[in-house]
């Protein structure tokens, strides 16, 4: 059977989408893996799915290349918001959206032809208590605490927006990401391993950013990393609360804001393309 998907990215961060708005997609995780692949596959870094939901104006579902289904994705979301809006489920500049990890609302920006371009996303307040992330760390925060990866010694701080991240500032073009990435996403530490940012501060309003997600492995961009990454900076004395931090990642920017309440994130989406694929 050939059922009709849209590839999307945000700043980079790419996954491939179906609506199942009206039509359920059977066994999404094999899905996942298969169409995933950049070789024999369509490609991007997992497959999301626009379903109907009770509590909210639509739900988001996201599964990364290996199958496992994630809570969150920053940028994904907002590509779920521009197709719920652009595919006529949504009107207006609102959307709200279910997920794993609660219900995010979603300020749709349109361009001239009256399609979506961007969207700033209430992403709702950080976790900060170590057991919560989940992590091995007590506390109610993890602020620069020393981890052991194969013998070396970092500072980290844990943050969950949604999803686990544990982050890093060192820099992140030499702290050997590829070599590291794999060990802290499976490092003890973490029961449900975890999304590691290596982040280097530039200055007070902005910061540079690489991630390894679990899952995934090195991705072009995270947007929940982006907003772990900020929220990490305050909490490091780095940056400020109520002020909107550059995050610079492969993919390109995103504009995360930490006040008392919740953690804003404001970025690109958009379609590459559509197709249909043999599921």
């Amino acid at each position: 059977m050939l059922r009709k998907f849209y590839k999307m990215q945000g700043i980079g961060n790419d996954y491939i989408y179906f609506d199942c708005m009206r039509e359920p997609l059977r066994n999404p995780e094999e899905l996942a893996v298969r169409l995933s692949d950049r070789h024999f596959g369509i490609g991007g870094d997992g497959v999301i799915l626009l379903c109907p939901s009770d509590a909210a104006d639509c739900r988001m579902r996201m599964f990364n290349l290996d199958g496992s289904e994630g809570r969150m994705c920053g940028n994904g979301i907002r590509c779920v918001g521009k197709l719920a809006h652009d595919l006529g489920y949504v009107k207006g500049n609102t959307v709200r959206i279910e997920t794993l990890s609660g219900i995010k609302t979603l300020q749709l920006n349109k361009g001239a032809d009256g399609k979506v371009v961007s969207a700033k996303v209430d992403m709702g307040a950080p976790v900060l208590e170590g057991g919560k992330i989940p992590s091995t760390f007590a506390g109610d925060k993890v602020v620069g605490a020393p981890l052991a990866v194969e013998g070396r010694q970092f500072a980290v701080t844990l943050v969950s927006m949604g999803n686990p991240h544990c982050v890093v500032f060192e820099d992140p073009d030499r702290v050997g990401l590829e070599h590291y990435g794999p060990l802290f996403e499976r490092h003890p530490a973490f029961p449900e391993r975890v999304n590691t940012e290596f982040v280097r501060v530039i200055d007070e309003y902005r910061l540079k950013m690489r991630v390894w997600e679990r899952g995934s492995g090195e991705t072009l961009a995270c947007g929940t990393g982006a907003c772990a990454s900020a929220v990490a900076a305050v909490l490091n004395g780095f940056c400020k609360k109520n002020t909107e931090i550059s995050v610079y990642l492969l993919g390109g920017e995103l504009r995360i804001t930490y006040t008392d309440q919740t953690v804003f994130m404001e970025g690109a989406a958009t379609l590459v393309y559509t197709g249909e694929v043999e599921i």
